[in-house]
């Protein structure tokens, strides 16, 4: 059966490696490139090399619904134009990306919800938009 003194360093080696891995760890993390885009529309125009090419966003304020009701009364549409639409296949992975790229950057997401958003839509063209939360 190990002494005390044995159990007791052992805890101590324990710990202090473990401080050594968190601390590794966050160091490791604080030195990776930041994702986070401080402004949204660097994130969405260096989306897609070859794809939909990002044309802006549109805020839009629903002042007409009560704040009780259930339903976004304030959103954002980032705007995406393709040369010529694609398959459902391909639009749909689009914004599968868009909408990742965006939920991935917590900052982002903190920022969103703090200015009032309650929604994040895509548009490709004038007549459609896909929610992505």
């Amino acid at each position: 059966m190990p002494s005390n003194r044995s159990v007791n360093s052992f805890r101590r080696q324990g710990r202090s490696a473990l401080s050594l891995t968190v601390a590794a760890l966050f160091g490791l993390l604080s030195a990776m490139p930041a994702a986070h885009a401080e402004n949204i529309d660097l994130l969405m125009s260096g989306l897609f090399k070859q794809g939909p090419t990002y044309i802006g966003m549109t805020s839009v304020d629903r002042d007409d619904i009560p704040e009780s009701a259930n339903y976004e009364r304030k959103y954002l549409i980032v705007d995406f134009r393709y040369q010529e639409m694609p398959d459902d296949g391909r639009l749909q992975a689009s914004i599968n990306t868009i909408c990742m790229a965006m939920i991935r950057d917590r900052e982002l997401m903190q920022r969103l919800s703090n200015q009032g958003y309650d929604m994040v839509s895509v548009a490709f063209d004038r007549q459609s938009q896909y929610d992505c939360l």
